[in-house]
Parts: structure tokens; sequence; C-alpha cells
């Protein structure tokens, strides 16, 4: 699902309520709320069910599924998944809930899935299976699924620890 803003609350009576797309969906804030709320085991243990599922033919990834997935340039952020969700749950849960905590928490799980991102695509680019062949290709990659797709996904960790923060409160842990 696509992830949306909204203008300003104050401007929706002259206005009327408009909205503009992030360029980015919500699957990286399912993963780092997954972190937040259930701790770094829950976190990881959900990434390695929704890549297994996906590698054994489930069309659960963006492109379909199968174990060819592994050749798609974004896979690596998939994988990037497992970590990004452990170190989000690891941070998250080691005190009450902390609004600023939470944000560190999901910001520093994102770093993690970009990082893991980049190597695999850096992998793809070092090896000879032409899946990246030339580096023009890869700087456009970079471009396409780091660069441009990062501040949208600002703005859902600012989300998630908001939700996060609220949910936990009322769960009282």
């Amino acid at each position: 699902m696509e992830a949306f803003t909204t203008n300003q609350p104050w401007l929706w009576y002259e206005q009327g309520i408009s909205t503009q797309s992030l360029g980015v969906t919500y699957q990286i804030g399912a993963v780092l709320l997954t972190g937040c709320m259930g701790g770094r085991n829950a976190g990881a243990i959900a990434q390695i069910a929704y890549i297994t599922l996906g590698l054994s033919g489930v069309p659960v990834f963006a492109k379909g599924g199968g174990f060819n997935y592994i050749q798609e340039p974004g896979f690596g952020y998939l994988l990037g998944f497992i970590p990004g969700a452990w170190l989000c749950g690891l941070i998250a849960l080691r005190q009450r809930a902390k609004l600023e905590l939470l944000g560190v928490s999901a910001l520093l799980g994102l770093i993690v899935i970009h990082i893991c991102g980049l190597i695999y695509l850096g992998i793809l680019y070092l090896l000879p299976v032409n899946t990246i062949n030339s580096l023009s290709q890869l700087e456009r990659l970079v471009q396409l699924h780091s660069l441009n797709s990062f501040p949208g996904q600002l703005a859902i960790v600012c989300a998630v620890a908001v939700i996060a923060y609220f949910l936990r409160r009322i769960s009282f842990y």
C-alpha cells in the first residue's frame, strides 16, 4: 500500500483535504513496527517468515515470488528487513516507551535495511551473473532503491515511532 501525506489540517476548511504520495509503501513501516512492538526476536522471525514465504513461491514480493527473486536488485533490501527489525526491536524494548527511543530505533533499523540493500547491489555488480552489468546501472539502482525512497521512509519512521509509542502506552509496556 502506497504511503500518502495530507496538506496541513488548518487548511482543510479552506482548501479541502488533499493528499500527496510519499513515493514509498508502508512495507518498511510494518517491518519497523514489528520490531518496536514485538522486540528483536519477534521482529526478526516475522521477517524470516515473510522472506521464506516469498522464496517458496507465494507472490508476496512486489514482483511476485519464487527462488529466482534472489537475482532481483531489490532483494538485498528484503534481506535487510531481518537485521533491521532485529536492531529496531533490540533498542525499542530496552526501556519503557519513549518517543525519542522509538524514533531512534526505527531510524537505525531503516539505516541497516539500506546498508544491506546497498551491499547486495554491490555484490550483484561484482558477480559475473550480469544482473547489474555497468556502473551507470548500479548508480541508477542506488538512486532508485535508496536515495529516492529515503526521504519518504523517514516520514514513515516518524509515524512508526508515534504509533508504537501510543500502542505501547495503551498496552502498559
